[in-house]
């Protein structure tokens, strides 16, 4: 399966020469094999998927961590939901109080957006996950929720033995005594356990997790923790703060570097990076 990163930054986009190297994108990240694709989550950086792609079939899946406003103001000016002969599906977590598309729907509608559901001609279907196990073509995904404000969701996608876990935002430190030690109560956990590619929230440095607990975010020391407990073969640090630059996180990962005792490979997400597994 082929990964690429089409935006890593969270919150908020952002564009300055400060940031052109990581890039300002908010989350999207396309994964393909063996001519299907998945869309995760549909950030500004969806602008860069190709969505004409010819070698790749007419069906567009599209999935949803959740719906904060970083992670679907790209949707809108995905130009397959107007195309009649493309065929969209988009699934997103279960809510207590509203279906997917109602949800959706007070995005697709002013004051937000011009267009309404109603007025797509794609062929579109809305699917609703929680703790759940499906199949789209040649992957084998697993939904988990993971802690973060408002219903959210993990991605475990596997394609040929080999496995991609994405969770881009989560907070798996917070509670009394901080990050659990026992991989069976930790958030995240049945996600990533022996992921060959972790994708993960680390928007934070320690000291201003310390101020921003209960946030939804994840501290970056945090992140490598979680990763050496779950034991996976590689990490990426994702979900960049929007005021972060391009120094200052190549700063951070310096001193990560130095300070960790983690033995596990990880670096920094950049937009546009690609990855085979």
């Amino acid at each position: 399966m082929n990964i690429t990163l089409w935006g890593v930054r969270g919150s908020i986009p952002t564009t300055n020469p400060k940031t052109k190297e990581y890039g300002g994108n908010t989350s999207c990240v396309e994964v393909e094999a063996e001519g299907w694709r998945l869309i995760l989550d549909a950030g500004t950086g969806i602008q860069y998927v190709n969505q004409g792609d010819k070698k790749i079939n007419n069906r567009f899946d599209i999935l949803l961590t959740h719906l904060h406003i970083d992670h679907i103001q790209g949707l809108g000016f995905f130009r397959p939901l107007f195309d009649p002969s493309a065929e969209v599906h988009i699934w997103g977590p279960v809510s207590n109080t509203q279906s997917l598309r109602a949800r959706l729907g007070r995005y697709f509608s002013p004051p937000l957006f011009p267009v309404y559901f109603s007025n797509l001609s794609c062929k579109l279907f809305l699917h609703e996950i929680e703790n759940s196990s499906f199949e789209i073509g040649p992957f084998s995904i697993k939904s988990c929720y993971v802690i973060h404000p408002g219903p959210t969701i993990g991605l475990r996608i596997t394609n040929q033995s080999k496995v991609f876990t994405y969770i881009p935002d989560h907070e798996p430190a917070i509670g009394r005594s901080g990050m659990l030690k026992s991989v069976k109560w930790l958030s995240g956990s049945d996600l990533a356990i022996g992921a060959d590619l972790l994708l993960h929230d680390a928007q934070y440095t320690l000291e201003e997790y310390n101020d921003k607990a209960g946030w939804g975010h994840c501290a970056m020391e945090d992140a490598l923790q979680f990763a050496t407990l779950v034991n996976v073969k590689r990490l990426w640090l994702t979900h960049h703060d929007p005021m972060r630059t391009d120094a200052q996180l190549d700063q951070l990962y310096r001193l990560l570097k130095e300070n960790s005792c983690n033995s596990i490979p990880f670096e920094m997400a950049v937009e546009g990076k690609r990855i085979e597994l």
